[in-house]
């Protein structure tokens, strides 16, 4: 499934993002986006996601990401691109670190 367009997008992300439904909003947006990977609460505070698929849509997911639900307050974004690894089939909210 990894092709040249195709790319793995890192994101951690602070503020108000734990309780609020953050994980189940990036869940939804990457479903519809038709990207696969992860996304979890850390020990910190952040949420982290792990996304592969087109880079455009991977950019669309990261728009997303630094808004956030309306119950959710993004302070920041840390990001790394990365190839994709292929590894996941799908997007799945994992256990919390």
């Amino acid at each position: 499934m990894s092709g040249s367009d195709h790319a793995q997008l890192h994101a951690l992300v602070d503020g108000q993002v734990q309780g609020v439904g953050y994980r189940y909003f990036v869940k939804n947006t990457a479903d519809a986006l038709a990207l696969t990977g992860w996304v979890r609460n850390k020990w910190d505070g952040r949420v982290e996601v792990l996304a592969e698929g087109p880079r455009e849509a991977l950019e669309q997911l990261l728009e997303k990401l630094r808004r956030g639900p309306s119950s959710a307050f993004v302070s920041d974004v840390k990001i790394d691109w990365n190839p994709s690894s292929g590894a996941y089939t799908r997007f799945n909210v994992a256990p919390s670190e």
